[in-house]
């Protein structure tokens, strides 16, 4: 039996094993890359395997292409990812793009002409919508979804990190 992810779920995210560890401190052992870090489904669809192998069950299905992920650990080809809910698995890495993306956690959130959350406002997106990352400034980034730009505060995304700036 698989379990479809349609992403729009709105339970809390519970970080399994967080330590006192960052992430500059931790290091994939396959690409050195950070640990965890933020992906993006490159497919339309991926299987999610219980174990870094095709020989692993596979639990569940991700349907949703562009729906960033957390990248947690790696073993050769495989890495292990969980998703906005905590729930994830073990997701072949050709499934996965370095491509930001984040999924909007606030109904109608307002996307404003700059960082400054007190301009004005030229569009809302939905709650559940994914939308491309750019830009982060301390408490902003830059999103775009749909054919709309503007900045959204931190606050309402997942995929992103609290104290995360991007140029």
């Amino acid at each position: 039996m698989f379990r479809i992810f349609r992403g729009f779920s709105l339970s809390l995210l519970v970080l399994a094993g967080a330590g006192a560890a960052t992430a500059a401190e931790n290091r994939g052992a396959v690409t050195n890359l950070p640990l965890p870090r933020f992906v993006s489904m490159k497919a339309s669809e991926g299987n999610v395997r219980r174990g870094p192998s095709l020989t692993h069950r596979i639990d569940w299905v991700y349907k949703r292409r562009g729906m960033p992920l957390e990248v947690t650990a790696e073993h050769g080809h495989w890495r292990r990812v969980r998703d906005r809910d905590g729930a994830g698995g073990w997701v072949h890495y050709s499934l996965l793009s370095g491509v930001r993306t984040v999924l909007v956690e606030e109904d109608m959130l307002k996307l404003h002409q700059r960082a400054d959350l007190n301009s004005p406002v030229t569009a809302m997106l939905e709650l559940g919508v994914v939308a491309d990352l750019g830009e982060c400034t301390v408490s902003a980034c830059e999103l775009s979804a749909g054919g709309f730009e503007g900045w959204a505060p931190k606050t309402a995304l997942w995929g992103v990190d609290a104290d995360e700036v991007r140029e």
